[in-house]
């Protein structure tokens, strides 16, 4: 009989590779591991695609974690979701109904070398960026990968110095990784419905924009569903979530994965900050794995079922497409910031 594989404690990049491997054989029917780039160390950026086939062309959700390396407890998110949409939708009727009009697409890693990195010892555990060497005449190695999207690049929240954990590297979309997403969700824009990105610390749920100067044509919306997550999250372990924009609730960023997929056109992007409020910070113990996964699952559950709702069953559906034939009308896409 084969080990348990333990969910509550944080696991370095080989058992998370092998973990896949072993969700593809538990679950033949429902999962495959999609290879979908190259990091700059030549390492493969893999997703876990769930889903039951049902031969039909089927609408998307995203799931990405571990864009900055040190935020370990986004990677352990990543693998207990799966492990909860995997154990529910044999036996939960609604589960079993996203299952067969959405597949999912789960990134437990995105930034694998810089994650790798944090695991060699104590003084590289907090590396926040990937491994990619700066610039001529820099001796820093990396840019923070969730600042190097093409969403208004460069502008705010970022520092040119390649030293910084901030760096947005040298132009957008620069690093491989970045450029695995944005090819991978980019050629599928119209089919994903969802897009959250997993990050700590600071128990917010955040939505575009994180540039002051734009608001996201589906603010309210944004906001309401968010508004509903924190709540829903609340009620597991009675942890306060903040839901606003980056500016509102944080600092002003810009050249994130959600704000670049608002700007594709995918209606409801979310960044979660997970646990806690500074005490641990990015190190938090392995015993507050559990509670963190529990609550945040109710948010992400609650994200993307109303996000099915709204898209496969037609009351809910109505007003939102009226919404979006005006705004049409009007000339309003994806594409407009305001």
């Amino acid at each position: 009989m084969r080990v348990q594989y333990d969910h509550y404690k944080y696991h370095p990049l080989t058992e998370i590779t092998s973990w896949m491997e072993q969700m593809v054989k538990d679950h033949p029917d429902v999962v495959t591991v999609v290879k979908y780039g190259k990091t700059y160390e030549s390492r493969d950026i893999s997703l876990l695609k769930i889903g039951l086939n049902t031969g039909k062309e089927k609408k998307a959700i995203w799931v990405e974690c571990g864009i900055h390396a040190r935020e370990w407890i986004a990677p352990a998110f990543c693998q207990y979701f799966v492990r909860e949409i995997l154990q529910t939708y044999k036996t939960d009727a609604k589960m079993e109904e996203m299952m067969k009009n959405v597949d999912f697409y789960v990134t437990p890693v995105l930034n694998i070398d810089g994650y790798i990195y944090t695991w060699e010892n104590e003084t590289t555990r907090l590396w926040r960026k990937n491994r990619s060497p700066g610039p001529k005449n820099c001796s820093c190695y990396g840019t923070d990968l969730n600042r190097n999207f093409d969403a208004s690049w460069g502008t705010i929240g970022v520092s040119f110095n390649c030293c910084s954990k901030f760096y947005p590297g040298s132009k957008a979309m620069s690093e491989l990784e970045i450029k695995a997403v944005t090819d991978f969700v980019g050629s599928r824009k119209d089919s994903f419905l969802c897009f959250l990105s997993i990050h700590s610390y600071g128990q917010m749920l955040l939505i575009p924009y994180g540039h002051p100067n734009y608001t996201a044509p589906n603010y309210d919306e944004l906001m309401m569903v968010g508004q509903g997550a924190t709540e829903a999250m609340w009620k597991v372990h009675q942890t306060n979530y903040t839901v606003g924009t980056p500016p509102d609730v944080l600092y002003p960023i810009s050249g994130s994965a959600t704000d670049w997929a608002r700007m594709q056109g995918i209606p409801l992007t979310y960044t979660f900050e997970l646990r806690d409020n500074g005490t641990y910070r990015f190190e938090l113990p392995e015993d507050q794995i559990q509670p963190t996964c529990e609550e945040a699952y109710r948010g992400v559950l609650y994200i993307i079922t109303y996000t099915h709702d709204k898209t496969f069953n037609g009351a809910v559906a109505n007003t939102a497409v009226t919404l979006s034939g005006i705004l049409l009308a009007a000339g309003v896409t994806g594409a407009t910031l305001r």
